[in-house]
This record gives C-alpha cells, structure tokens and sequence, in this order.
C-alpha cells in the first residue's frame, strides 16, 4: 500500500512539474492575453468612435463635396463626346452627320489647295485643320453661345415659377408658363422638360436628361434645390427665390470679373496676332522678300517650328487669361 502511494504521490509530481514547464498558462502568457483584449477592445472604441465621427455634419459635408466633385468629373468626360456638344449646340445628337460633314470640309480644302498647285504636306495639313479642328470650333462656339443665352435667362425663369408658386400654381404648370413665354433656347428646353414629365418620366429623370442637353452649373443648382425640396419638403417659394438671388449675384462677379482681366484678354489677343499679321503684311507690300519662306525647305521648317512656338505660347496665355468661378 505504501508503495502504490508513493507511485501515486511521484506520478502527481512529475506531471505537476510537466505542466507547469510545458503546458501551464503562466503570468506572462496571461499578460499576452490580457493585452490582446485590451488592444480588440481599443480596436472596437476605434471604429466605434470612427463611426460616430463619421456621422458628424463635417464628415458628411465632406462625403458630399467628394461625391459632387466625382459627378462633376464624370460630367466632364462626358461632355468631351461630339454628342454631348451637339445637343449643347441643339443640333440633335447624332455624330455620324458631323463626321460626314467634317470629312467632306477637309476633303474640300485640300483638293483646292492641290488644284492651286500647292505643297502635298501643305494641302494635308490644311485638309486636317478643316476637316478636324474647324467643325469642332464651330461647334463649341455654336454650344458656347447657345449656354450663354440659356444662362442669362435663367433666373428670369426661377423668377416666374416662383411667383407661380405663390399665386398658387402647382410647378409643373410653372414650367409651362415658362416654355410658352419664355425666349429661345429656354423654352425649348423646359417645354422638352414638361414633355418628358407628362410622358410618364420623374421630375429627377427630366431634370438629369435637361442638364445632359445643357450642361450648365446654373441648372446643376436648379436640379439640387427641387430634389432636396421634394424629399426635405419646405418654402419651394423661398428656396428658389434664394437661389435666385445667388444666380444673379454669380453673374454679376463673372461681368467684374471679365471687365478686370479686359486688359489682359486685349494683350493676350494682340501678342497673339502680332506675328502673323506681320507676316500677312510683308507677303502683300514685299512678296519677293518672304517668298524664300514659302518655297525653300529651310523656310518650310523655320514655319513649322515658329507655329508650334506659336500655338504654345497661345495656348498658355489663354491658360493665364482662362478665370473660372
């Protein structure tokens, strides 16, 4: 019997000392766990404290500022497309008949330019310039024009809805009002606008097809303002008549701002037609003298590397001269 209790007593011992040096859970294994939950717990007060933080007015001005700025680039990309500057133009918004047009100018210029007996890199360059950059300048003057008069009586529309409002007509016989009485292309636009909406289409949907038809920031802000109201609710009267306000005020600081950099634009112009006006003047008083640049291959390439100076230098003063607001 005293045997079987020493075995008993030493086989307890050894697994004791077993355990404690191969499998116990010491004070520094309990540090080590001690810590982990420590650090999760500071871990979870993190993200619940950056989820409360991100619920803050700020974090939320800035998610908004960030999703405006991706729409706005996305609207740029879309508005490089021929399409998007036809419908700017109010031209429709088929491609392939300004492609045919285009190909067709370009054709033109340079078969007269062959049929002058001119240079073959002259009559292809001339041929590209017409049948490439001509048709696009025209077009985006064509838009520029169109936007510019969409823009400066824009707030005269504002203006009629919100009188609308407070005699008590609903907004969409506003926008009628507007596309009856109104100038061109205004009201075009907003009788396209309450066309789409009778057909079945969201005032949002209408709204996005009007803005992709004329894309200008003035709209943007129309746009914003009616869908915060029918989803916020509140005085339609008093938040159009505000944005109004800020419409008018906006085009006032574009007018000072164009009458402060008048001097510059003025400058900007003469340097830039200076040295071909001079050119044009020589060829016509004295032909014989700059007849060389015209016919020997090194006044071929002292033109070439003078127009591409020239483009450059166009190309940053209408940067310095180019003011956004």
């Amino acid at each position: 019997m005293l045997f079987i209790l020493a075995g008993v007593l030493g086989f307890i011992t050894i697994a004791g000392l077993g355990f404690v040096f191969a499998g116990g859970d010491n004070s520094s294994a309990k540090a080590v766990k001690r810590a982990q939950i420590i650090a999760g717990g500071e871990r979870q007060t993190a993200a619940a404290r950056a989820k409360v933080m991100a619920n803050t007015p700020e974090a939320r001005r800035r998610a908004i500022l960030k999703t405006l700025k991706e729409q706005d680039q996305q609207k740029k990309k879309a508005s490089l497309s021929i399409a998007a500057r036809l419908r700017a133009a109010g031209l429709g918004d088929n491609p392939r008949n300004f492609y045919i047009i285009s190909g067709v100018v370009g054709l033109f210029a340079g078969l007269t330019l062959i049929l002058l007996r001119q240079m073959p890199l002259i009559a292809l360059g001339a041929a590209f310039a017409a049948g490439f950059g001509l048709p696009r300048w025209v077009l985006g003057t064509m838009g520029k024009m169109r936007t510019k008069k969409f823009t400066g009586a824009f707030p005269d529309a504002i203006d009629i809805i919100v009188r609308g409002i407070k005699s008590g007509l609903p907004v969409h016989d506003c926008l009628k009002v507007i596309g009856k009485e109104c100038t061109e292309p205004l009201a075009g636009e907003f009788r396209a606008l309450t066309e789409n909406v009778g057909m079945g289409m969201s005032m949002d949907q209408a709204l996005e097809r009007m803005h992709e038809r004329m894309p200008t920031n003035e709209l943007r802000f129309f746009t914003i303002v009616l869908a915060i109201q029918s989803k916020t609710g509140g005085n339609l009267a008093e938040a159009l008549g505000n944005l109004s306000t800020v419409l008018r005020a906006r085009k006032l600081m574009g007018e000072k701002i164009k009458a402060l950099s008048a001097e510059a634009v003025a400058s900007a112009v003469i340097i830039g037609c200076l040295p071909p006006g001079v050119v044009a003047l020589i060829s016509i008083t004295a032909p014989s003298y700059m007849a060389p640049m015209f016919t020997d291959p090194r006044g071929h390439l002292m033109l070439l590397v003078a127009g591409v100076v020239m483009a450059i230098g166009i190309l940053v003063m209408r940067k310095m001269i180019n003011f956004k607001f």
